[in-house]
């Protein structure tokens, strides 16, 4: 069974997360959603939040497909995580060349501590290269419009959320 493992923060899942999670499955055959513990990037939801909207957004991805995904919280190294998954495979996406410098010191790490674990790089779609999360959360709090951004329940969670603040 090839597992792979697609980590982030994802606060909050954005079109651009689903965008790479459904074509990651195409490449596995569990796909493993980890959910990052990041205090560095001081998230707007908590784990327990960001982890029941991953999986809400993600069971009818999975239930169409037949791929299984499961959703997994951690908070510990990368590498360690894909190795607790059992992971061959860690899927990262990519928006733009600042992504890629970034992410190719994160693999040159990755590689020295476990060489067996494999990178692959996905784009993400063209019309989805701007979205990221830091970003939707500014807009939400500015009072934009972020429909285009983040499926309409986590708008719905996500304009709650910034009306709290």
């Amino acid at each position: 069974m090839r597992i792979g493992l697609y980590p982030g923060t994802f606060d909050p899942i954005t079109l651009g997360h689903i965008d790479i999670i459904q074509r990651a499955m195409i490449l596995v055959d569990r796909l493993v959603i980890g959910v990052a513990v990041n205090k560095d990037k001081r998230p707007l939801f908590d784990l327990e939040e960001r982890v029941a909207m991953v999986t809400r957004e993600c069971t009818p991805i999975a239930e169409k497909t037949g791929t299984q995904i499961l959703v997994h919280p951690f908070d510990n190294l990368l590498i360690h995580c894909a190795r607790d998954v059992g992971a061959t495979v860690i899927v990262r996406g990519l928006r733009a060349v600042a992504d890629f410098e970034y992410e190719f010191q994160m693999v040159g790490m990755n590689r020295a501590m476990d060489s067996s674990i494999e990178t692959v790089f996905l784009m993400a779609d063209a019309r989805r290269q701007a979205i990221a999360s830091r970003l939707v959360k500014e807009i939400a709090r500015l009072g934009g419009d972020v429909s285009r951004f983040v499926t309409p329940d986590v708008e719905t969670e996500l304009l709650a959320r910034v009306r709290q603040h």
